[in-house]
């Protein structure tokens, strides 16, 4: 690339729905005002309550922070409504989607605009997203299971295509949206009647396979755009972890049913996953047990929750929606 080519302005867009990260979302504010690269807008998409607007607008204007949209969600809640309602806003070339617990690198930007402008074939980016743990104690959870947290288990060094990145630290560029439309505001056809805060994630999976296919363009996992993304405490209670679990292995027998009538394996991720966990991740835990048996108990009994409930959530799906079911109702 020469210094001739301009590049692109970025859109991030965060949804925003409780007071209880409103100190997270300031953390996330700052870390975007810290950006080495500068044309950036951001939008922050509150909803549940007025009072979140007010708030957000009070601490970006006593703070002079610039180019920043507010916009309040009066319709379907959810992060999805949300984000494809900061979309329909979004004025940049490229729009980025981060979670409000998330904080950004200083050069997240800039190492985001070169990586659009200097290859035209990627459609999409994404990076890795590290645990910022609440305590460090916590770190003898798996990397496998950092997905658990929304966070990336994938130790590439190099620029790798991949077939989805995370909502707490991806990006398109305008024409993917203009060409594929948006976000479903959920996997099942919004039968459940429940935002999405607490049903299968996976939408922007499902958005970043319709965009590849509709567009013949890549979507790129580059290690130099990097975030951090909070871990409390209380996600590596059991029944946090169980429930995420189950939630990601209903939403991928959800992929599996909507595209197994294309060649490729849609679940081919998991299935290399599976592989590593299986014969690298066991085998580990069990040579700890000689030197730090507790956190070789922990890692094996986390092994076991994460794969019954990523089965179950899986099996429940299929079971629920054999063919003959409700023909005779």
């Amino acid at each position: 690339m020469t210094t001739a080519t301009k590049l692109p302005k970025i859109s991030i867009i965060t949804p925003f729905y409780t007071m209880v990260r409103f100190k997270d979302i300031t953390e996330l504010l700052d870390s975007i005002q810290l950006q080495s690269y500068r044309n950036i807008e951001t939008i922050i998409v509150a909803e549940r309550s007025p009072e979140l607007v007010e708030s957000i607008k009070n601490y970006t204007h006593g703070k002079g922070y610039s180019n920043i949209i507010v916009l309040y969600n009066q319709g379907k809640w959810g992060s999805y409504p949300s984000r494809n309602l900061g979309i329909n806003k979004a004025s940049g070339e490229i729009i980025a989607f981060v979670d409000d617990d998330a904080l950004l690198f200083p050069d997240w930007a800039e190492q985001t605009a070169r990586a659009y402008a200097e290859d035209s074939s990627i459609i999409g980016l994404t990076g890795p997203i590290l645990p910022l743990w609440e305590d460090e104690a916590m770190n003898w959870f798996p990397r496998e299971f950092y997905w658990i947290f929304s966070c990336t288990y994938w130790e590439w060094t190099e620029p790798t295509e991949v077939r989805n990145g995370y909502g707490t630290n991806i990006s398109f560029r305008k024409e993917a949206f203009n060409q594929c439309g948006f976000f479903k505001v959920s996997l099942e056809d919004e039968k459940s009647g429940k935002s999405d805060w607490q049903q299968p994630g996976g939408e922007e999976t499902e958005f970043s396979i319709r965009v590849k296919r509709q567009t013949h363009k890549r979507i790129i996992y580059h290690p130099n755009i990097k975030v951090k993304h909070k871990v409390y405490l209380y996600r590596l209670s059991n029944n946090f972890i169980r429930k995420r679990a189950y939630w990601e292995g209903y939403a991928k027998a959800i992929f599996n049913r909507l595209y197994r009538s294309h060649n490729e394996q849609i679940l081919s991720t998991e299935h290399e996953l599976l592989h590593r966990i299986l014969f690298c991740l066991v085998p580990t835990s069990l040579k700890l047990f000689f030197s730090q048996p507790k956190v070789a108990l922990r890692q094996l009994w986390v092994t076991k929750l994460v794969l019954a409930s990523v089965a179950t959530g899986y099996l429940n799906y299929n079971l629920h929606n054999l063919p003959f079911i409700g023909r005779h109702a």
